[in-house]
């Protein structure tokens, strides 16, 4: 069995796609995949329900409005516990495999060592996804056939989109446990808004988007603890007009994070991202194309 027969009856992943593309928008759920194959199961040591600890239940679905409104969404089939695309292509744990890594292979980066690479060692609050060491072809197959594949489709959504309107503003959707406390007094945000402290979009758009929030009745961070991964790091070039924003939502608004099942607040939820998108959309081009660094 290869990683291609994993996804042999569902697709690692696809895009939902508008009629037609009316706005600079591209919208990704990269965390969201509920597809886990026999294969990957009977490699854990975990059972169904613990290997979806790092699982972004739902969040294609909180933000599949923005399709509605005229905007493509890339959204992951595969778990997030069998591959991260939020990472560099070659972030790896050595311990983890069997053969020694490639060389070129990032091994001491903070999100390997803390469990997190391309092929995630952990879940959720430090559960070991495997009880002995991997094959090493094993994470090149996911890495080759997958990975790759994953971001060769985001950068043709995010190039297409630049071509077509003359910038780009990529919106990387995730959620997070509802346990995530912030600030001196242990708030519990409902959204924490991520820019690279920033680097990656235009800060007017990041205030625009806190602000939005605020205005429907929801706490809201600014980086912390969650700035931005590899994806915004990678793709947002505010002088180049490339936007990108990673939204995280808590999860305790619209989910029981014990049985992953849907509660009443889902579909408030979900309209109000509706809403929320709309009114990012509905921003002038302005706020995109002036500024600072565009004149270097």
């Amino acid at each position: 069995m290869t990683v291609a027969e994993d996804f042999r009856t569902v697709p690692p992943f696809e895009v939902l796609s508008p009629a037609q593309q009316r706005v600079p928008f591209v919208f990704n759920s990269p965390h969201s995949g509920r597809h886990y194959p026999e294969r990957f199961l009977s490699m854990t040591r975990l059972d169904r329900n613990a290997i979806r600890r790092s699982e972004d239940c739902y969040v294609e679905a909180l933000f599949g409005g923005a399709v509605g409104l005229g905007a493509p969404l890339l959204a992951a089939n595969f778990p997030r516990a069998y591959l991260d695309v939020n990472r560099e292509p070659w972030e790896l744990d050595p311990r983890m495999f069997a053969e020694p890594i490639p060389p070129f292979a990032n091994i001491r980066s903070a999100r390997v060592a803390g469990g997190l690479g391309t092929v995630p060692k952990l879940v959720g609050e430090g559960l070991d996804i495997y009880p002995g060491r991997l094959p090493l072809a094993e994470a090149v197959d996911r890495i080759e056939t997958i990975y790759k594949a994953y971001h060769n489709e985001l950068k043709r959504l995010v190039t297409r989109t630049h071509a077509q309107f003359g910038f780009a503003v990529l919106v990387d959707c995730h959620s997070m446990p509802t346990s995530i406390r912030v600030g001196e007094n242990g708030a519990r945000p409902d959204f924490i808004i991520g820019d690279r402290f920033g680097v990656s979009a235009a800060p007017a758009f990041s205030e625009h988007a806190i602000s939005l929030l605020l205005s429907m009745g929801y706490s809201v961070a600014h980086n912390k603890p969650y700035a931005g991964g590899f994806i915004t790091e990678h793709y947002g070039r505010p002088a180049k007009g490339l936007h990108t924003l990673q939204i995280e939502v808590n999860r305790g608004l619209y989910m029981n994070e014990r049985t992953f099942q849907k509660t009443p607040g889902f579909e408030a939820l979900a309209q109000d991202l509706q809403r929320f998108c709309a009114d990012l959309m509905a921003l002038p081009d302005a706020y995109f194309l002036s500024h600072p660094l565009a004149a270097e």
